[in-house]
């Protein structure tokens, strides 16, 4: 077998990484080494971007440790089958290029994942090493995620907890079902076991850290679902993501399209699923999670999200009854629930007709945009007449297509 060098198997193992969607980094404690003493920083400025919830963005070297597999995942390029080059990192080589692209300031911190290789545990010690290397050797300040193997032991996972800000176990798959066709060597059983395990070490490690204001443990969890392997709907995906947030407490559900591999399995689509696909699932989560909506109220079971529209105006089409609604006086559930108007828009509304009867001009100015909004609300100085009930309405709302250059 021929010897790589740091390059090439940085080339390979970062490509191999680009699958994995459950990376961003919000929830992180803030550290940094001004004060003379380690390395690193949660914070600042910067290959892989993922965003805080303040839209800050965080740059984060995302690659794999190792993507040899023992596994046979039909939807994965890295499985044991696959005709793919094959590439590994030592502990020392991972330690050093985190080390050394923050110090150049390409990085803020590291997403670290592999292949499972011999056993769980092994691979998971050897991620371990990694993040232990990291944090005592070096005392690095900055972000650390790393996915955690299902069938590691609960102390290696326990451990992973103490050095990593943010921890995910993939569930791969919408459905168990799925799971057990397309990736047989996997344990949907365990994958719960394990993600209901962490769950409880975060919340006893959550109030110690509330009253010391010091972190000793990874702030959350995540997973991630891959859209279009199998046949589950948008509403039995939303179904399972919610599902997910109840059990587990998840920070964040991440939803990959399904990307077509090389020498693919049978079982398996011919071609990935539309990426606005994606982006409404994204759409939908976030209405799940800050706005106030269940998830049968956005769509379905068995059914799919509308593609044309994002699912707020979606819901808002079908609930026309409900709308306009008075900006100046319409509660903040109500707002939420109002095509065009975010949260933080409804936010700066609230506090603005305080001290005046809201126009069209005022909503724009604290919202950015009534494009969206302005069939559906009434303010001092505007109301839509009959246009939510006109029947041209949806295709107004409609964003034009852009065309695919595949």
């Amino acid at each position: 077998m021929a010897i790589l060098d740091l390059k090439h198997k940085l080339a390979i193992l970062s490509d191999a990484a680009k699958y994995d969607a459950s990376c961003a980094s919000s929830g992180a404690e803030k550290r940094d080494s001004l004060g003379g003493k380690g390395v690193g920083s949660t914070e600042g400025m910067g290959i892989c971007h993922a965003y805080a919830p303040d839209g800050r963005c965080i740059s984060l070297l995302k690659i794999l440790l190792t993507n040899f597999c023992i596994y046979d995942c039909a939807y994965c390029v890295n499985r044991v089958s696959s005709n793919v080059q094959r590439a590994r990192f030592s502990v020392r080589e991972v330690v050093d290029l985190t080390l050394n692209f923050y110090k150049r300031n390409y990085i803020e911190g590291l997403f670290l994942s592999s292949g499972v290789i011999r056993t769980g545990d092994y691979t998971m010690e050897e991620m371990v090493r990694v993040a232990r290397s990291l944090r005592l050797d070096h005392d690095f300040r900055g972000y650390i995620h790393l996915k955690l193997i299902p069938e590691a032991s609960p102390e290696l996972a326990a451990e992973a907890g103490l050095y990593a800000d943010r921890v995910s176990i993939n569930v791969e798959l919408p459905a168990d079902e799925s799971l057990a066709v397309l990736a047989p060597e996997k344990d949907a059983a365990g994958i719960k076991r394990a993600m209901g395990r962490m769950r409880l070490r975060i919340e006893d490690h959550a109030e110690p850290a509330r009253k010391t204001g010091r972190r000793k443990f990874a702030t959350g969890q995540s997973t991630q679902l891959i859209v279009g392997a199998d046949a589950a709907k948008d509403g039995d995906i939303l179904a399972r993501s919610a599902a997910l947030y109840g059990s587990y407490q998840l920070k964040r559900v991440y939803y990959s399209a399904f990307s077509p591999i090389p020498d693919g399995s049978a079982r398996l689509p011919l071609s990935r699923p539309p990426l606005v696909r994606e982006h409404r699932l994204y759409q939908a989560d976030w209405l799940m999670r800050f706005y106030g909506f269940g998830q049968g109220e956005i769509v379905a079971p068995g059914q799919d999200l509308d593609l044309a529209v994002d699912p707020k105006t979606a819901w808002a089409l079908r609930h026309r009854g409900d709308f306009p609604v008075d900006v100046n006086t319409a509660d903040r559930e109500t707002l939420l629930r109002t095509p065009g108007l975010g949260a933080r828009g409804v936010d700066r509304i609230l506090q603005a007709r305080t001290q005046t009867r809201l126009t069209l001009d005022d909503v724009k100015r604290v919202c950015g945009s009534v494009k969206r909004a302005k069939p559906f609300i009434v303010t001092a100085d505007w109301t839509p007449g009959a246009a939510v009930d006109s029947d041209d309405l949806r295709a107004s709302l409609v964003a034009p297509q852009q065309l695919s250059l595949f």
